[in-house]
């Protein structure tokens, strides 16, 4: 928003996202819309004009516009997406935090305890799959105790992936895996709870029939404790119109 003002619009900007995330969760292509309007007599801004603009004033910051396009006054960027897609990535094989790859820092997550039983969690996936009431697999905070908790989860994949640069080091037997959830929209911190509780399973820490036990409970509190992966292995990574 302070990047378009100082694009010198005659009118004050006002920028809508399409979903906001927690401190450290990254995203690698999120979605927004504005209206900015030029002094008159000046040609509005093209698509390529804002990115180029906006930019500029971005320089310092580890945000960059990929694209820009004209929408229809009635598009809105939050309340027409028709899916959002996050991926939560993984770090496998890692004894010690010291083994994550440097270029890999606050990038993924490196769940202490061994291997995962990956076959396991997979099984645990199928139970959040389809439409339920996920209060267990929520945060409450003020702002979303009346929201409604049910949702539609449309995808869950556990599938193998690479690493940063991975090709170019020796790994020593990390493996990373990538957590692929799409939703057309999902509660607070709902992911990262979901990622926590596939874990704990891969652990053995639950079976999975617990997965389904947790969604019935229909409870935040009997969420196990501590459970939550930490936000820095949680992408964006797109938003479908």
């Amino acid at each position: 928003q302070k990047a378009a003002e100082n694009l010198k619009p005659s009118a004050p900007i006002k920028f809508h996202i399409s979903s906001r995330t927690d401190t450290g969760v990254h995203a690698l292509a999120n979605a927004a819309h504005l209206d900015i309007q030029r002094a008159p007599g000046k040609a509005a801004f093209s698509g390529k004009q804002l990115v180029q603009g906006l930019n500029y004033h971005l320089r310092p910051e580890p945000i960059r516009i990929l694209s820009a396009q004209r929408v229809p006054s009635t598009f809105h960027a939050r309340f027409c997406a028709l899916s959002r897609t996050y991926i939560y990535r993984l770090l496998l094989g890692c004894a010690h935090h010291s083994q994550i790859p440097v270029f890999e820092r606050d990038l993924c997550w490196a769940p202490a305890g061994g291997p995962l039983n990956v076959p396991a969690m997979r099984e645990a996936a199928k139970f959040l799959l389809g439409t339920h009431d996920f209060s267990t697999f929520r945060s409450l905070n003020s702002e979303n105790s009346l929201q409604c908790p049910v949702r539609t989860l449309l995808q869950l994949e556990i599938q193998p992936a690479p690493g940063f640069l991975s090709h170019h080091y020796e790994q020593g037997g990390l493996e990373f895996w990538e957590v692929k959830f799409k939703s057309k929209a999902f509660l607070y911190r709902q992911v990262r709870r979901m990622v926590g509780a596939l874990v704990a399973v891969g652990q053995a820490k639950l079976a999975p029939r617990d997965i389904q036990e947790l969604l019935e409970a229909k409870d935040a509190r009997a969420f196990p404790p501590h459970a939550m992966a930490p936000p820095w292995g949680l992408f964006l990574k797109s938003v479908e119109y």
